[in-house]
């Protein structure tokens, strides 16, 4: 099961291979020197604008329904949020090895061993997608009918059909075009989210203090949080294997960082204020009520334009994982499975599901899969300080990184583990483990990350160290 990490690239450099509203030629193949380009300021804007989406505004709601009060769900936001300091931090690996996140985590878990753990990446990766695609659509239908169009089922499939096309273009054009996509997109969306946080904020009912929630809130409210961040842990090396060799950590991890912090906060603190004001059961819908009628038609579409730039991120990022899995066809190619898949779950999710419902329970679910293979993957990253032997990762069975029969043993325990342990102390709709209630109902499947790291970290600390260039 060896992968052939081959693309059609074209000559003449950077221009040629990564530029914008022109089909990317490069996948998961190593980004050569020649076409490195790019600063980590740009990283800024596209975690940014990637996380300006209502899917943040919808977690802040989640959590005052879970009993918090505004502070206290605002404390919860606030520490979200901080996680994408180690979300960027990952993005370092990307600059070392040029190639993406899912080639990568071959070093931990083997060139075989990775597959599983891709596989279920690429579907929770696809989920997400399809939770802002649906999310885009139930806004574009809603502005269908403030402008007189009462077309049922017709106007929901036409705005699905525009909110995909809007989605698929961009992340088909490939790496320049969806970073220049996010940046000039997020200028409009900053602007009208923060008069979105002027309409709202004012009306918080700030000073209520609430009961304590207990520890089933707290724990609910920070898994739903968490999920956002931890989802994008695949990701980071997709969006800096682009950049000069000699970009520092310390600017890489801030960009980015600030980036996906300032969206994420400022949305999901509007949601926790919208929340304390009115019933947030359907959020979209929710939060139109709190604006004057001139500007809701403008929400409807900031709506949309956040839905559509989080699709996009994780969109191109399908392609590459679905090029780690083996499929034989070019990045631009292989999108077409993703947004298929895409469109096919929106279909459901749209027509035949609650939609709410299922957000709730996809969200608390989806952390028993990141949050293990987030903590080996990063612990990993930390044993070998970034430094891998990139030839090796796209070697097969003659790299370094094929271990035992592909399978690196250390890794794969510890993601079993890990994976177990959330999956026994996971409380969600769709599933309760066993411990949730002998531990007083407390939901720690975000604790499955420290598990695995420290499973790996005992398993792996004689024989992982930082691969030493000798040529």
């Amino acid at each position: 099961m060896t992968q052939q990490d081959t693309t059609a690239r074209a000559p003449g450099g950077t221009m040629a291979a990564d530029q914008v509203f022109q089909v990317e030629t490069h996948g998961i193949d190593p980004i050569p020197d020649e076409d490195r380009h790019g600063s980590a300021k740009d990283l800024f804007w596209l975690w940014f604008g990637s996380n300006l989406t209502f899917t943040y505004v919808i977690n802040g709601a989640l959590a005052v329904a879970f009993g918090l009060s505004f502070w206290q769900a605002t404390g919860v936001v606030v520490l979200g949020g901080l996680s994408f300091f180690a979300i960027s931090a990952a993005g370092l690996s990307g600059v070392r090895t040029g190639t993406a996140t899912l080639v990568i985590s071959r070093a931990p878990f083997g060139v075989r061993g990775n597959w599983p753990a891709g596989m279920l990446n690429w579907v929770v990766s696809i989920g997400y997608t399809i939770l802002n695609t649906v999310v885009g659509t139930l806004a574009l239908e809603a502005f269908f009918i403030d402008l007189g169009w009462e077309s049922g089922r017709a106007g929901r499939a036409l705005a699905l059909l525009i909110t995909l096309a809007l989605t698929f273009v961009v992340a088909l054009w490939g790496h320049a075009t969806v970073q220049f996509a996010e940046r000039w997109i997020a200028y409009v969306l900053a602007i009208g989210f923060a008069v979105l946080l002027v309409f709202l904020l004012p009306g918080a009912e700030t000073g209520q203090v609430a009961a304590l929630p207990g520890v089933s809130g707290w724990s609910l409210a920070f898994v739903v949080m968490l999920a956002g961040p931890f989802s994008y842990v695949p990701m980071p090396a997709d969006y800096t294997r682009y950049l000069p060799k000699t970009t520092s950590l310390r600017s890489l991890t801030w960009y980015g960082a600030l980036g996906g912090f300032v969206s994420s906060v400022a949305l999901g603190v509007a949601g926790v204020a919208a929340a304390t004001q009115t019933d947030m059961t359907d959020a979209v819908a929710g939060t139109e009520k709190l604006l004057p009628g001139w500007f809701q038609p403008l929400f409807l579409a900031l709506v949309l334009g956040g839905s559509v730039t989080n699709s996009i991120v994780t969109l191109y990022s399908s392609s590459l994982n679905l090029q780690v899995l083996g499929i034989p066809w070019s990045r631009s190619k292989a999108i077409i499975i993703s947004a298929a898949v895409t469109a096919a779950g929106s279909l459901c999710a749209l027509f035949l599901t609650d939609f709410t419902s299922s957000l709730l329970s996809f969200l608390s679910l989806l952390i028993i899969v990141f949050a293990p293979w987030g903590g080996v993957f990063l612990t990993d990253m930390l044993m070998r300080r970034c430094h891998y032997d990139p030839p090796a990762l796209h070697a097969g069975p003659d790299g370094a990184y094929w271990y035992r029969s592909g399978y690196h043993p250390a890794g794969v325990a510890a993601l079993l583990v890990g994976m177990a342990f959330a999956a026994l102390t996971c409380d969600s709709e769709l599933w309760t483990g066993p411990l949730v209630a002998p531990l007083g109902g407390s939901d720690l499947t975000l604790l499955g990350s420290l598990v695995s790291g420290l499973v790996y970290w005992l398993l792996a600390r004689r024989t992982v160290v930082p691969h030493t260039d000798l040529s």
